[in-house]
């Protein structure tokens, strides 16, 4: 068992010798200190709820006027008052709802800022996540994200379950542990808007027991919201959700509907409507009942086509390096094939650009000539697909908060200006999605030598913590499984 420990502790100190030298993989952090960005973080925070309660709460607030509705009504009649009344969220987007109207609601504007008051808590959780042991650009690219987007980054059921995907995603690479916690966040998110569901799909491919660290967890909370719902009285119409917008038309800010947005300039027969039913704008005319129909069957084939790769990413050995390019053709393909293509859907794919820009691994010496030469050396350093993704999403969160809400109404109106500008928002969201498979696709056609070859870590180490412990000392072989890393890393595999 000795000369095993030994042999152990010295392949262990020839894998630290090829590493290089630790400067290289640490990461820089930002320029910034730690109170800039959590002032930033207040002022984003302050600017989104003033906007959104004060200036144009009718455009980018509307739905928080439902969900205080719907508060009222479960306290009338407890949850199946709306649960058995054919409601089109999954039953846990209650409990965001209710927790924001613990103080009242009596008051629109005080169930508002109550509900701020939880987006604001939710997304500080997130940023400790993202800056937790790693470098502040995941955190300040989100901000300014945020703030781009605008108002409708706190204003809706998004703005809950987006912080959540990205501690999800924070927490999924690293120890067994932190993978179900992981797997348990992703689920809850999912029982309250279905998006975060689809994260769990690469999780499941980057893990080494997928039973046990993301399927088994998964389970547990899926049994905890069956039994609730149960105990009020619904469970007969747990998932009506999945059928009560079957028969919804498409939505005119959907990246499907672009071509006939563009039409309706030229023709009398593409004509915009509203469904008073659910209360949105829909575009109709010739072929788009049919438009809707294959656009269902698109996201079936998109999601099943991201999972293949990532199946083969998983046979190759690099499943851990598409985990988050991998989420993030999961939320976009999402939003792509979706017939609504609402505003907030665009929260879905911060999390995996935000993850994937704070643990990016940049050089740790500054660059003689200044910060901003540092800057652009630290920006050509990160992965293409990464590169062009956060750039991408910026670019497209502008263009969404010029639509929504300040260009809505000329929408309506058929102004060319703001067609222009959803139409060229929709043709990023598909360039960003294009981009992302590449990620993977990149990945994928990587040896597991590759992946693990010197000076290109796994995408799932964590910073800061290798087979070295606090004191220096080497770790051995039953400890492995203690560190603050994904066991799928092959430099990690190489112990074992």
């Amino acid at each position: 068992m000795t000369g095993e420990r030994t042999a152990t502790r010295r392949r262990a100190r020839d894998l630290a010798e090829r590493r290089g030298p630790r400067r290289s993989w640490e990461l820089t952090r930002g320029d910034k200190s730690p109170a800039e960005l959590w002032l930033a973080f207040a002022a984003v925070h302050a600017w989104l709820t003033v906007l959104g309660v004060h200036v144009v709460p009718g455009e980018s607030f509307y739905d928080l006027e439902l969900y205080r509705w719907w508060v009222e009504l479960v306290g009338a009649g407890g949850p199946a008052a709306v649960l058995n009344a054919g409601w089109v969220y999954p039953a846990g987007a209650l409990l965001p709802m209710m927790v924001a109207g613990i103080g009242g609601t009596g008051s629109t504007v005080g169930y508002a800022l109550a509900w701020c008051a939880m987006i604001t808590a939710l997304d500080a959780a997130a940023l400790l996540a993202l800056t937790r042991g790693r470098r502040a650009a995941g955190a300040w690219w989100w901000l300014l994200f945020l703030t781009l987007l605008g108002p409708v980054a706190m204003g809706r059921l998004d703005s809950v379950i987006a912080p959540l995907a990205v501690i999800a995603l924070a927490l999924a690479s690293r120890s067994p542990a932190h993978a179900r916690a992981a797997s348990a966040l992703l689920t809850l998110g999912a029982w309250i808007k279905v998006a975060p569901g689809a994260f769990l799909v690469p999780l499941v491919a980057a893990r080494r027991r997928p039973l046990r660290d993301v399927v088994a967890p998964a389970a547990a909370v899926t049994m905890l919201v069956v039994v609730a719902v149960w105990a009020s009285g619904a469970l007969d119409h747990i998932l009506d959700f999945l059928t009560g917008q079957g028969g919804r038309g498409l939505q005119i800010e959907a990246v499907g509907a672009s071509g006939w947005m563009i039409a309706r300039h030229f023709s009398r027969n593409v004509v915009v409507e509203m469904n008073t039913a659910l209360t949105t704008y829909e575009v109709t005319g010739p072929g788009t009942v049919l438009a809707g129909h294959l656009l269902d069957v698109a996201l079936v084939a998109a999601v099943a086509g991201i999972g293949l790769l990532l199946i083969v990413a998983r046979r190759r050995g690099v499943a851990d390096m598409v985990l988050l390019p991998g989420a993030l053709a999961m939320a976009v393909a999402l939003f792509v094939t979706d017939k609504v293509g609402s505003p907030q859907y665009l929260t879905w794919i911060a999390a995996p650009i935000a993850v994937a820009l704070s643990r990016a691994e940049l050089p740790v010496l500054p660059h003689p000539m200044g910060q901003a030469r540092t800057a652009a050396a630290a920006w050509r350093a990160l992965p293409p697909w990464l590169r062009a993704t956060s750039t991408i999403a910026l670019v497209t969160a502008a263009l969404t908060q010029t639509i929504f809400p300040w260009g809505y109404s000329g929408l309506l109106l058929a102004e060319p200006a703001m067609t222009f500008v959803l139409v060229l928002r929709n043709v990023l969201l598909v360039v960003l999605l294009g981009t992302a498979l590449l990620g993977i696709v990149t990945a994928v056609r990587l040896s597991p030598d590759d992946a693990a070859a010197p000076g290109r870590p796994s995408a799932s180490a964590e910073p800061g913590h290798d087979l070295l412990g606090d004191e220096g000392e080497m770790l051995e072989i039953g400890q492995v499984e203690d560190l603050e890393v994904d066991p799928l890393d092959p430099q990690v595999r190489e112990l074992s």
